[in-house]
């Protein structure tokens, strides 16, 4: 596909009207909340266009299939060889995100080479996109033609002692079985069960903890406590952590202008945009999600999806999108915010002397007892956090414990204070529209997705991956589960929350 420039009043589709691509818009729309009423939307899209800016669209380069396919090969590569996945299962029912279960058809050869552990896909026309395996930085899709990544490799160890010996939440061994009082054992244990029915849901990971203790646990076949799983957008409330450890650090301040090198320039508009305008998915740049409401599948392929599959470097991708609206003005969920939010973590890590690929295990993982989690890498070596991330479902639950604990652990400011409110507090552009629901890359329960208070907040990832923060009941609950099987998933996760509800007293 070539690339094309659009004028602002071309890039948007009719006010009023919703128009999603079919490679995997519908689940980002679903992860994203229900679409307002068809009289808010309007209000929305009209608001969003007064504001909007004079600027162009530049749609990423190559091939739509290509980008797919690529897609496809990493997640394929991430299941096999990071989860532990058979191939087979893994193309029926694995990350359709970024490589859509319509495209996989057409794929005319899959080899999966457990020698070099690499994937290969062939397309019709003679194209093979292939993903490696690269170490402790999980699996990269590679760009067509290339042989291998354009950094070096980092080799990650946690500083942990065995987590066999060590008790639980910096080790896995669990105290007695006995809940604590005012706990209703036969319901958690029923809300546990709910969790796996129907078995299409493909429940592969669910774990409730009280006050940080582990009251119900269960995994899929083949799955322990010690499996990464695909966890897609939850990475993004990961991304939020990491910024947070730096400004506890000092390295930024929250409200500051984003340190951004490409918009130094004098005069460039961009200058205004401040961190916490990108945690919280108003930065307001021209660039093009899946879940946008006005969203025109004639322009090609988004930006949402090309930062995971163009084997570009993502970063400078998306720090030269120009702006589309003023910051802190308009809430869209797209993944530039996250990218650029991983970006200034990286020149936040680097500007001080440090070595990036292994801060997140030095700064954070290991001060929460987190062994497990894999974080992905574009060719260049930059961590594409919004998404490409796996971990075990234990993992998650630690860092949810992080946020009902304040951001503290062990009697330790990890986060700064206030972090916690700033992050699950509804954005300002988002609250603009009539839209209560994300905060600061993560989302909010305000309204009542889950049965549960409306002052709960969660990670979520597509597939049905949710880490969810629940202050009113002291839990924390983790549910992870297999692409193929997320409507049913979900559905069955709400079940559960309902069991959990009634066996868990307010605090």
């Amino acid at each position: 596909m070539p690339d094309f420039t659009c004028p602002k009043r071309r890039c948007s589709a009719r006010a009023g009207t919703i128009v999603l691509v079919a490679f995997g818009a519908a689940v980002a729309a679903s992860a994203a909340g229900a679409q307002p009423p068809a009289d808010s939307l309007a209000a929305m899209l009209a608001r969003a266009e007064a504001a909007e800016l004079d600027t162009e669209y530049v749609a990423p380069p190559g091939d739509p299939l290509s980008h797919h396919t690529a897609g496809f090969a990493k997640t394929l590569c991430s299941a096999v060889f990071v989860t532990g996945l058979d191939p087979d299962f893994a193309a029926e029912s694995v990350g359709f995100f970024s490589g859509p279960y319509e495209y996989r058809r057409q794929v005319t050869a899959r080899e999966v080479d457990r020698d070099r552990r690499r994937v290969h896909l062939r397309l019709p026309d003679g194209v093979v996109r292939t993903a490696m395996f690269n170490g402790d930085h999980g699996c990269v899709a590679l760009p067509p033609g290339e042989d291998d990544v354009f950094f070096e490799p980092v080799e990650i160890r946690s500083s942990l002692s065995d987590p066999a010996t060590t008790p639980w939440p910096m080790g896995d061994v669990l105290p007695d079985a006995s809940l604590p009082a005012g706990i209703d054992a036969d319901k958690v244990r029923q809300a546990v069960d709910a969790a796996f029915e129907p078995a299409e849901g493909l429940t592969a990971a669910f774990v409730v903890t009280h006050r940080g203790r582990i009251i119900g646990e269960r995994y899929g076949p083949g799955i322990t406590m010690h499996t990464p799983l695909e966890s897609w957008s939850m990475g993004k409330s990961l991304t939020a952590t990491l910024m947070g450890v730096l400004i506890e650090q000092g390295a930024y301040e929250l409200y500051q202008p984003a340190p951004v090198p490409e918009w130094q320039t004098p005069g460039d508009p961009r200058q205004q945009i401040r961190i916490a305008d990108i945690l919280r998915m108003s930065s307001g740049l021209r660039f093009r999600g899946v879940a946008d409401p006005d969203l025109d599948p004639s322009l090609g392929y988004p930006d949402h999806l090309y930062v995971y599959t163009g084997g570009a470097d993502s970063f400078a991708w998306a720090a030269t999108r120009p702006p589309q609206w003023p910051p802190n003005t308009i809430g869209r969920y797209r993944n530039s915010d996250p990218v650029l939010t991983n970006y200034l973590v990286r020149l936040g890590v680097e500007g001080r002397g440090d070595e990036y690929l292994s801060f997140p295990q030095r700064e954070l993982f290991d001060r929460i007892g987190i062994r497990g989690m894999v974080l992905e890498t574009d060719p260049y070596g930059n961590y594409l956090l919004q998404g490409y991330e796996l971990a075990p479902a234990r993992d998650w639950a630690r860092l949810g414990n992080l946020y009902l604990q304040d951001g503290v652990w062990n009697g330790e400011r990890i986060l700064p204070e206030g972090f916690v409110d700033f992050v699950s507090t509804v954005a300002p552009a988002w609250e603009a529209d009539g839209r209560p629901i994300y905060g600061g890359f993560f989302w909010i329960n305000g309204t009542g997705a889950f049965p549960v208070p409306r002052d709960a907040y969660y990670m979520s990832g597509a597939g049905g991956q949710t880490t969810l923060i629940i202050p009113s009941h002291d839990l924390v609950v983790v549910r992870q589960g297999h692409y193929r099987g997320a409507r049913a998933g979900g559905q069955a996760l709400r079940r559960a929350l309902v069991l959990l509800m009634e066996a868990v007293p307010a605090s």
